[in-house]
């Protein structure tokens, strides 16, 4: 059994075994849930033959052995699962993405990864994985009768829906790239919602700081490999952040599953990991694609072009310009109770209980949806999952974070 050596992280100790990662101590649960949310990386639990016997090993010179990993080559399968407590959003997705996202009988297409990968940030599903360097990675979500792959290969992104027979093509710099590889590391690689667990433990680590415990928590062993679990928690109280685990090959440190346990208890919000996996060099065949005969082809290019001809291209940021009213975004609080401040533009809340006008119809429905809270900020409605809670006041100011209720008043009442 392993050591359960553990590290109180500071600034200095995550600065100095994640350099390369981006400071995002005040935001904790934004990095986190973002994952989740976004946040992506996600599996039940794995089948496992009994904890290994393996090397003891302190949280700090795990936290380096993850650093350190350098694994370019992989294939394997996952199991990922996100449970945020709100409904399916893979349907909503395309109404965000441009030009509808799903091509229905419009310009758009069923197989353009951003709304396709956003379909991981809710339900379970079934990926398959294989890397092979910076320049070559597959990603699919297989169905009960149908498949998605996106392909990275040499500057190129495809992605193929086998369900409508669409495919996707565009230069690596159109899509989008992320900077992750199997292990976490970067490079240029398709971007979308982070589905491995190195890229969720990445983040995770990221944020830790003066407000996080990290230790190791055991052994384990996933996809038939053995691991060290190394365990992250919030010191502070009121995060609705219980904890997150990660299970790290002993041999290349690369994550192999990550699991983010909400502190109400029950089932994990995310887990992900691998079911199989391989360390070896994938067939070169898994970065090739020919779009089948008869399927329709959709060039980002086009997209664009037709975006900008009909003057879609610069709505969003037209609408996203509406921010410029927003006074400012204050942050209340550090590490994992932090809460982002919000004031809505004009003041408009939603309607206090009674007010004129308002149907006893409408009002019941709005109650339904939230908790009515009062406080010295005033009142207003907490609009709960089982991760990110926010509550509106009704004179139009947002509190947002992963932290409880009582944690929402709190942070409005010290607003004031």
């Amino acid at each position: 059994m392993a050591s359960n050596d553990s590290t109180e992280t500071t600034g200095t100790t995550t600065g100095t075994a994640v350099g390369r990662r981006k400071a995002a101590r005040y935001i904790v649960p934004v990095a986190v849930a973002g994952v989740a949310a976004a946040t992506i990386g996600l599996v039940p639990a794995l089948a496992d033959s009994g904890d290994p016997e393996l090397p003891k090993i302190t949280a700090q010179q795990l936290i380096e052995k993850i650093a350190a990993s350098d694994q370019q080559q992989l294939s394997g399968t996952l199991k990922v699962t996100a449970d945020l407590g709100i409904p399916s959003v893979g349907g909503l997705a395309g109404s965000f993405a441009p030009d509808g996202g799903a091509d229905k009988g419009g310009d758009g297409s069923a197989a353009d990864p951003q709304a396709k990968l956003m379909e991981l940030t809710s339900g379970t599903h079934t990926l398959r994985l294989a890397a092979d360097g910076p320049d070559k990675q597959r990603l699919s979500i297989l169905g009960d009768a149908s498949e998605y792959s996106l392909i990275h290969n040499a500057g190129e992104v495809w992605a193929y829906d086998s369900a409508s027979e669409e495919v996707y093509h565009a230069e690596a710099d159109e899509a989008g790239h992320g900077d992750r590889s199997a292990g976490g590391k970067e490079h240029k690689a398709p971007k979308g919602v982070p589905a491995t667990p190195g890229a969720l433990a990445e983040e995770a680590l990221a944020a830790a700081g003066d407000t996080t415990s990290v230790t190791v928590d055991g052994t384990a062993q996933v996809a038939g490999r053995d691991a060290y679990k190394l365990l992250i928690k919030p010191k502070q109280s009121g995060s609705t952040i219980g904890s997150v685990t990660v299970a790290v090959d002993a041999e290349n440190g690369v994550p192999l599953k990550f699991t983010l346990a909400p502190s109400g208890g029950g089932k994990a919000v995310v887990d992900a990991g691998f079911t199989k996996v391989d360390f070896g060099k994938p067939a070169a065949s898994s970065f090739t694609f020919t779009p089948p005969k008869g399927a329709k082809v959709t060039e980002a290019e086009d997209l664009k072009a037709e975006a900008e001809k009909n003057g879609k291209a610069d709505k969003a940021p037209e609408e996203l310009g509406a921010l410029k009213d927003f006074q400012g975004l204050n942050v209340i609080g550090e590490g994992w109770t932090s809460v982002a401040e919000i004031e809505v533009p004009g003041g408009a809340g939603l309607p206090a209980k009674g007010a004129e006008g308002v149907p006893a119809e409408a009002q019941q429905f709005l109650d339904a949806l939230g908790d009515r809270v009062t406080g010295s900020f005033g009142s207003g409605t907490v609009f709960k999952t089982r991760l990110v809670n926010a509550l509106m006041t009704d004179d139009g100011k947002v509190y947002v974070g992963a932290v409880t209720k009582d944690a929402l008043v709190r942070a409005a009442d010290s607003a004031k």
